[in-house]
């Protein structure tokens, strides 16, 4: 599982990169969509490495 968080952390860094390049020529709606997207992909990543989230997330969606 690892990897896939590992994987959803370089999307997230790669998106954000793409959102703040000034000359790629994509709107300003792209880019802002951009920077959302990977500020969320990389704080899901970041809260699935932390210990215990898996309890979290189970609590959350009632299973056991």
């Amino acid at each position: 599982m690892g990897f896939w968080y590992m994987l959803l952390l370089f999307i997230g860094i790669c998106l954000l990169f793409a959102g703040m390049m000034p000359k790629i020529g994509f709107s300003l709606g792209v880019k802002a969509s951009f920077l959302l997207t990977g500020a969320v992909c990389i704080g899901v990543s970041l809260f699935m490495f932390s210990p215990g989230s898996a309890e979290i997330i189970a609590d959350f969606l009632d299973l056991e």
